[in-house]
């Protein structure tokens, strides 16, 4: 049990049929992918009729114009920035326009939507990442790939914010 929010990040085909059950389990936060939801507006819907925050993921080499008619009804958007599959790979520096464009759609219709980062966020680029405009950040082997994980989640926090200013 945790009083933390737990985002859900739902990396499945056919993610409609699993989405109450998630809810139902105490996801807080449900992100599906664009690309595995033939009717990304229903779906969108559905998490939210279950009372939960609504996200959608996108692979790399997505357009950001799947979301043009469900972005003002999102919490959250998650970019990957690596080819989803395993933990480990490498940052995708071609990345950083789109989550650039996507922050300042985002800004131009004064929407709260979070901008998610998932995929090779390391201390090194971290920095990059916030300044074009990501606020959440998930950072799975950077983190877990170290001895010690408070010094590395305290580097990322100081280098998100140092090099985004």
């Amino acid at each position: 049990m945790t009083t933390l929010p737990l985002d859900v990040h739902l990396m499945i085909e056919h993610p409609d049929r699993y989405v109450p059950d998630f809810a139902r389990a105490g996801a807080d936060i449900i992100v599906v992918h664009a690309e595995a939801c033939p009717h990304l507006h229903r779906s969108v819907q559905l998490i939210k009729s279950l009372g939960k925050r609504a996200g959608v993921s996108l692979n790399p080499a997505t357009s950001l114009s799947c979301l043009d008619y469900v972005l003002d009804d999102l919490d959250l958007v998650l970019l990957m920035t690596v080819n989803p599959g395993f933990g480990g790979q490498s940052f995708i520096p071609a990345c950083l326009p789109k989550i650039e464009e996507l922050r300042r759609e985002i800004d131009r219709r004064g929407l709260a939507v979070e901008l998610e980062v998932d995929g090779g966020v390391k201390t090194d680029n971290i920095g990059l990442i916030a300044g074009a405009g990501a606020e959440v950040f998930v950072a799975g082997s950077a983190v877990f790939g170290t001895p010690d994980y408070a010094a590395t989640i305290a580097a990322l926090r100081e280098n998100g914010r140092a090099l985004s200013a």
